[in-house]
């Protein structure tokens, strides 16, 4: 499952073979769902809130006598059948973040990298590197390779490619040690350089732990 590298031409140059049970495996789509639920939900902000009863403005006093005026009993006006009234089991803050085991989370990336190997929407570039921190540049690069919609992940030793790719529209640039399951998933094509590559294959290559 040999893996074709380019330079920033867009040129094949050579290609490499991913190390035996890293990223050969089956495409497992259930750990896809486990872990983007789990990434999206640890991104809600939670801050969502109604008032009750007893936090809405307005005075505690009946409103008119329990009996002969000829209406519906009311206590106060704070009801929350009432216009202007609380609210009935509304949302209040609250932290929607949780975790999934880090088994999964190492099974569902690796999956995600060998499912975008296997539709050959992955491009290895030998080197990423841009002379000044400029949209242009890194977007000519990139529109060699093929992809007008892909996450580009390099080693972070190059802060001008962060930059030149941050307003990038359809590009994304994360760091090898930030990958995840959602962002290699959420654009069509991925596209990181060699050094990042080895890094992750390293990573996720040296534990017996599988998905």
């Amino acid at each position: 499952m040999a893996i074709d590298i380019y330079n920033q031409e867009g040129t094949k140059i050579s290609s490499v073979t991913p190390k035996a049970g890293v990223f050969d495996g089956p495409v497992n789509e259930d750990l896809f769902y486990e872990v983007v639920k789990m990434q999206r939900a640890n991104k809600r902000r939670g801050t969502a809130s109604t008032k009750t009863r007893s936090e809405v403005a307005g005075s505690n006093q009946k409103p008119w006598k329990q009996k002969g005026s000829g209406r519906a009993r009311a206590g106060t006006r704070k009801s929350p059948i009432w216009r202007h009234g609380g609210t009935v089991f509304g949302p209040k803050p609250r932290d929607y973040s949780y975790k999934v085991p880090k088994k999964v989370v190492r099974g569902a990336l690796k999956s995600a990298i060998a499912y975008k190997i296997n539709e050959g929407r992955i491009k290895i570039l030998e080197v990423l590197k841009v002379s000044e921190p400029k949209t242009k540049l890194a977007h000519d690069i990139l529109v060699k390779l093929g992809f007008d919609n892909a996450l580009v992940v390099t080693d972070g030793s190059d802060n001008n490619i962060k930059l030149a790719t941050r307003n990038l529209q359809g590009f994304k640039h994360l760091d090898a040690s930030a990958i995840n399951v959602y962002d290699i998933l959420k654009y069509d094509g991925l596209v990181i350089t060699k050094d990042a590559f080895e890094m992750i294959e390293t990573a996720y290559g040296s534990s017996t732990v599988e998905g």
